[in-house]
This record gives C-alpha cells, structure tokens and sequence, in this order.
C-alpha cells in the first residue's frame, strides 16, 4: 500500500462551525512548547517576562501625562511653575528609558524560553522523520524536507515573541487608552478610536489573507528552486557524465523565475497593505486632533489636553503598525508551522507492537516461509519465498535484475512489512520485537556504500557509539583499509566528502565493511557488495568480506556468481520467486537457471581475460 501524502497539521474544514480553524489548531500544538511540562525554570522566565511586560507598558502609558503636565505648566507662564515642568520632563525622559529598559530585560530573560521552545520542536521532528519509513523518504526530495524543518522551526521563537510581547501588550494599551479617553476626553473619541481600531484590523486581515496565498505561492516555487538545487548538486557526477549542465541551468532557471515573479507579486501586495494601514491611522489621528483643538476653542481642553491626546495616539499608533507587521509574521508563521506539523503528523508506517520485546539473539537463525510481499498493491514482488539460514551458515541469493533479490534485505530490517507469510529470527517474529533491537542484531554492506562528509574514522566508527580508536583501527585491519588510511596525509582525521566521493568505490566499500565489523552483528548481509568494482578490487574486497562473514549467520545478494561458490545453500529467483536451491555443484548438475547463468559468466570473463592480453 502507497505512502499516505503528506497531512496538514490542522484537521480539514468542514461546514461545521465549531470546528477550529487551521490557524487555531496550528497555534494551539505550538503553545506547550512555550509551557514547557516539568520545565519550573523555564515557566517562571515566562511569568517574570510577562510582568515586565506590564510594567514596560505602564512606564509608557504614563510618559503622556508628564508631558501634558509640563505644557500646562509652561502654559501658565515662565515664572509659574518652571520647576515642575522640568521635573516632569524629567519624568517623561525617565519613563521613556524605563520602557526601553524593562523590553530589554524581558528580551534577555525570556531567550531561553524561545530558544529551547525551537530546540524542542525541530528535536521532535527530526526524531520523528527518522522514525517514517524507507517508503516516505523514497518519496521526498531531501531539498525541500529540510527547508520545511528549517522555517517551521525559525517560526517558532519569532512567535513566541509576537504573540506575547506585540499582541498581549497592544490589547492593553487600547484599552487603557480608552479608559482615559472616555474619562477625561469624551465618549465620542472612544467610538472613534475603537472604529479605527477594528477598521485598521479587519482590513489587515482581509489584505493579509490575500497576502498569505501570494506567499503560499512563493514558498511554494522557493521549494521547488530549492530541491531542483540540491537534487542537481546531489547528482553532479552524472550531470558531468552526460553533459546536461545547460540542462541544469535551464531547469534550475525556470524555477527561480517563477519564485522571482511570486516574490514580486508578494511585495506589491505589502506596498498596497502598508498605505492602507497608514490612510486608516493618519484619518484617526486628523481626527482626533481636530476634536482636541475645537475642545480647546471652546475651553474644555488644555493645550497639555491636545499633547496628551497626540501623544497617546502616537504610542498607540506604534504598536497597531507593529500589529499590521506582527499579524502578517503570524500568518506566514502559521504557514510555515503547517507544513512542519504536517510532518509529525505523517503516519509512521512501521511501528514496533505496542508488547514488543528486544530481540534475543541465540545464534542468528533466519528463516522466510511463504513470504509474499508488494511495494504497491498492483504489483508484487515476493511470492511464497521460504528459506532457512541456520546459525553461522551462508546462504546466496542470485537471479536476474529485478527478481526481488535485494527486497529480500529490506523486509530483514523491516523497512517494509510483509503482506504474508513469517519472518523470523532465532523463532522471533520480527515484527513481534523492538526495530531497534532487530537493526542492532544485522550488520550490512550494501553495493553503493554512502558515506557521511566526515573523517574516516567517524565513518568507521558509526558502526558502534563509543568505539575507541584503537577498536576503529583493528576494524580498519580485518576490512584490509588501515595501511591505505595511513598513507594518506590526515590520516584518520581525513574527510571523505559529501556521500564519500573522495574515496574510489572500492575504498568506500573498505570503510563499509570496517564500519560493519565494529558493529559486530550477529547476522550479516551483503547486497551485491563487489558488482560495481573491478575484478582486481573484488578479489581484494572478497578477502576482507570472508574475514567479516566467518561465525556469522551470512545472506549475500551476489550478481557475479564466482563470488558465492562456497555457499552453504544458493537460491535461484525469477519474478520474485524461488525457481532453484542448492550447492553450486548441485545447481550445476542441475543443468537450470543458475548453470545457464554460470555458463554466461565464464564465457564474458574469458572473452575480458583475452581482450586484456590482446591490449598488452
């Protein structure tokens, strides 16, 4: 059964209106990360930033009126009250730098809790991506899975910051704004402000939806430039073998053009929210000082009544702009969260039984019966495979391309499960025990080894966490590489390249086996681990794989049949079923398949042996 797509984080829409919208379900998986369970440390930076967030707004509230006091001071003559009004200058000075202050505090307090909110979330999903199965992977270009991770987790802090410190704080501030207005002002401003306030947010949010599908379209095309990038770099070997550069570039082009044109599109569509917004504010702010001055005309007001107003107006006017800039961050916050939610939301597969116990080794007995088994329900692969590989003995797989060979190591891991028969280990049902215990009892050493862009020795030692240099050495030893190592001039220290493209093929597949014999498994797999090198280097490699295969449990998916004569037992497959098994000798009394394929092979090795002589 195919992969299920990719789900969003929130649940679909339905005519119900109780139903919580996307934005709503998104934003409500993403607050426990901001209260973190069991965390007493970080909850309490959260309650500390949250008070002087009240504080910082109470400084600010308070700067109007120490203006307002000093102009009516000065208003009533110089030798009025000149003291006082330069002590409420002072004032006002020192509110303004208390704000300031006290933001600053709660910034430095509250990181931590954004940091390890982020930290938290890109863990879980990264975890939970290694937890998806070989099928999910096989399906995602690699390109576009990190950018997904990487923005949603970006997301993370920035949020935390808006919603907290940008829209809390603004709600309050208009309603005290609106207390002092009504008290001292009248209730026609208080109408007008709240008017202005719900015209300024219905219009952000009508131009921000539309805003968010342009965006939509753009992260859309960026992922697109992205993967085409990655997959094209990922392949550069065979981009150079065929000459397709201008072929890369022209694909490559194609996809920044059109993220280029949604990137224009999303700009403009800013420039027309940005002088909406600010047609809205400036309306208010006319007026309202038009409403103050004529209350002044008529002696109602003080001069200081007009600042107070202006003022007021002002440091609300800052946090709404802010709001029109926070509201749009959220939106594409939320944008970027789904897609990253939708991820931890993808059905795992492959999940160990809910009474799963570790796999207990006692020999590493692996046996197939009736094993049927389909990538996808229209075509299957395996049909009724049985075979018994008893403790230390050494079954071959052999058969043309595409006969189910190399299936056969996949359902061992139990990157796919089966959709008949029993896989069993030592009488274990390998689904009935944990993945991890299975993984840990099997060692590979697949055809196209892929390396990590690190040291030889982080490469060797992969195969067991903690090994010491000396254990990755002698593993180095057994897989006949040490020497090679040696010579090169950082030694152990030297860095193999991205997937292992510094190492010749046959260096690489050293390091796999080194790698596998530090793992030290009980059952051992080789997938046509020499098909891709020369005879030279395979027999070279044979020595080393003997070596590692001795008192193991040992199945090999082999192409050049030589490789595999001293086989306990050697299975023939065709169109994913056994159609032979036995001893070499056996199958070639036989006269079948394999002596047909033994016959074909010796004849290319000879008609190669003698173009080589020819050539000397």
């Amino acid at each position: 059964m195919r992969a299920r797509a990719l789900r969003r984080a929130e649940p679909r829409l339905s005519k119900e209106r109780m139903q919580p919208s996307p934005s709503f379900a998104t934003l409500r998986r993403f607050l426990p990360y901001l209260w973190p369970a069991g965390e007493t440390g970080l909850r309490a930076r959260v309650v500390v930033a949250l008070l002087l967030v009240l504080l910082a707004k109470g400084v600010t509230l308070l700067m109007p009126f120490a203006y307002k006091g000093a102009i009516d001071e000065l208003a009533k003559g110089v030798d009025a009250g000149i003291a006082l009004a330069v002590g409420l200058v002072i004032a006002y000075a020192g509110a303004r730098f208390g704000g300031v202050l006290f933001d600053n505090l709660r910034n430095a307090i509250f990181e931590r809790v954004g940091q390890t909110a982020a930290r938290n979330l890109a863990l879980d999903v990264f975890a939970h991506i290694h937890r998806l199965s070989m099928r999910f992977h096989l399906e995602r270009r690699t390109g576009s899975l990190t950018r997904i991770v990487e923005r949603g987790t970006k997301s993370v802090d920035t949020m935390l910051y808006f919603l907290l410190f940008n829209i809390a704080p603004t709600i309050l501030e208009l309603t005290a704004v609106c207390v002092i207005f009504g008290a001292k002002l009248g209730w026609p401003l208080v109408v007008a402000t709240l008017v202005m306030v719900v015209a300024y947010i219905a219009y952000t949010r009508i131009v921000t939806d539309w805003r968010n599908r342009v965006r939509r379209e753009m992260v859309d095309h960026d992922n697109k430039a992205t993967a085409r990038a990655v997959d094209s770099l990922l392949n550069y070997e065979t981009v150079k073998y065929f000459g397709a550069e201008q072929v890369e570039h022209d694909h490559y082009r194609s996809a920044i053009t059109r993220y280029r044109d949604a990137a224009v599109k999303n700009e403009t569509s800013l420039a027309a929210l940005n002088v909406g917004q600010s047609l809205i504010t400036n309306v208010m702010m006319g007026a309202a000082m038009a409403w103050t001055v004529w209350g002044y005309a008529q002696g109602r007001l003080t001069v200081g009544d007009v600042v107070l107003v202006n003022t007021l107006l002002a440091q609300l006017f800052r946090p709404l702009d802010m709001l029109g800039w926070v509201y749009r961050e959220i939106k594409q916050g939320l944008i970027d969260m789904e897609q990253m939610f939708g991820l931890l939301d993808t059905h795992a597969e492959i999940k160990d039984a809910p009474d799963a116990a570790a796999l207990v080794i006692r020999g590493g007995h692996v046996r197939f019966a009736e094993v049927d088994f389909a990538y996808e329900e229209r075509r299957q692969i395996l049909h009724g495979v049985s075979f018994d590989v008893p403790p230390g003995r050494k079954l071959a797989i052999v058969g043309h391309s595409g006969a189910g060979k190399s299936t056969i190591s996949r359902i061992l891991y139990r990157f796919y499960d089966i959709a008949g028969g029993e896989v069993t280990i030592d009488g274990q049902d390998i689904r009935k025990v944990t993945q991890a215990s299975l993984r840990a009892a099997i060692g590979i050493v697949p055809q196209d080894t892929v390396l990590f862009n690190d040291s030889i020795a982080y490469n060797i030692a992969y195969g067991r966490a903690g090994a010491t240099q000396a254990e990755i050495e002698a593993a180095a030893r057994q897989a006949q590489i040490h020497d090679f190592i040696l010579s090169l001039p950082d030694g152990y220290d030297s860095i193999v390249g991205e997937r292992g493209l510094k190492l010749s093929g046959g260096e690489k597949q050293r390091v796999a086996i080194a790698r596998t014999i530090l793992k030290d498994p009980a059952i051992l797999i080789l997938d046509e681990a020499t098909s891709a090198l020369d005879s030279g280097t395979e027999a070279e490699i044979q020595s080393a794989l003997k070596t590692v295969s001795e008192h193991r449990t040992t199945i090999v998916v082999a192409h050049r049949l030589s490789t595999i004569v001293d086989a306990d037992e050697i299975i023939v497959m065709d169109s994913g079923r056994i159609v032979e098994r036995g001893s070499h000798a056996a199958l070639l009394a036989q006269d079948g398949v394999y002596a047909e394929m033994w016959m074909r092979q010796q004849a290319e090795a000879e008609a190669e042996a003698e173009t080589m002589e020819a050539a000397e």
